[in-house]
């Protein structure tokens, strides 16, 4: 049976979507005082235009055998995939207030225990190795799906990654979609601080990658790229996403500090009316 993506929204639907993915991130972390909603803000583009029409996965169904592998690699921005999980009937909305409490399945790095959530992940260089094996076995079983792998920028620090790069151009996956959340901040200071990665996009291509570059917070070009993938045959694709960490509340944006801060309830309030939101929505 062939999936269709889940809902085939506008650029504008998804533009909503991702405003209130926002919101429900910032919510949860407030409550639960755990936080990474820098990098929960960075990627809510990209992962509404995956929910909102590029991802063939079925909230009615999420473990049919025929839908796309979706891997969060960077586990720690896990409110961001929750919220849309969410707001795409995957988990009951009222689950989100359980965020980071005791028995809640929603933890603080992202759990298979959540319908729609493939795989855990936490330490951080393990989503794109297991993204290349699922890519393989879907290749020996001629199977139709793809595999999605969204990672940090900061996490290419990570010998298994570059491991699984060369395994992927070796394998010919070009099943296989790396999504490079690039906003340049990592845990304590900025990328090109703490191992620079420059030149990426050559680096790749020298791998055997096909390489795209973009505005990680365009929809319309994130679902060119994304639904159009892959650009090459017999080569895994990357697009490399430029994001703002924080992207969409002021004060947060382009901030290290905000790697791992709690929002006060005074701040989330400025957060959301940021973002159009109220507090109690």
């Amino acid at each position: 049976m062939e999936h269709v993506p889940l809902a085939a929204a506008s650029d504008a639907g998804t533009i909503d979507l991702a405003r209130r993915i926002r919101a429900q991130a910032l919510r949860m972390v407030t409550r639960a005082k755990a936080s990474h909603i820098g990098s929960a803000l960075s990627i809510a583009d990209i992962v509404a235009v995956l929910y909102g029409g590029v991802l063939k996965v079925d909230p009615s169904a999420p473990d049919h055998p025929g839908r796309d592998r979706f891997l969060l690699s960077k586990g720690h921005a896990c409110v961001a995939v929750y919220a849309a999980l969410a707001e795409t009937g995957f988990i009951p909305r009222e689950t989100l207030a359980t965020y980071g409490t005791d028995l809640s399945p929603l933890m603080a790095h992202i759990s298979h225990q959540v319908p729609g959530v493939e795989f855990s992940t936490g330490a951080l260089g393990h989503g794109l190795p297991f993204g290349t094996g699922k890519a393989l076995a879907a290749k020996k079983r001629g199977a139709s799906w793809r595999t999605m792998v969204l990672t940090s920028d900061g996490e290419w620090g990570e010998g298994s990654n570059w491991e699984a790069a060369l395994f992927a151009a070796h394998h010919g996956l070009d099943n296989l979609v790396c999504i490079l959340d690039y906003n340049k901040l990592q845990s304590l200071r900025s990328v090109d601080e703490t191992l620079r990665l420059e030149p990426l996009h050559s680096k790749f291509e020298a791998f055997g990658w096909a390489v795209r570059e973009l505005d990680g917070h365009d929809h319309a070009a994130l679902r060119e790229a994304l639904a159009g993938a892959p650009w090459a045959p017999g080569k895994p694709s990357l697009l490399i996403a430029h994001t703002t960490k924080g992207k969409g509340v002021s004060f947060m944006e382009n901030q290290v500090l905000w790697h791992y801060r709690n929002p006060s309830p005074e701040q989330l309030a400025q957060a959301l009316a940021e973002i159009g939101e109220t507090a109690d929505a």
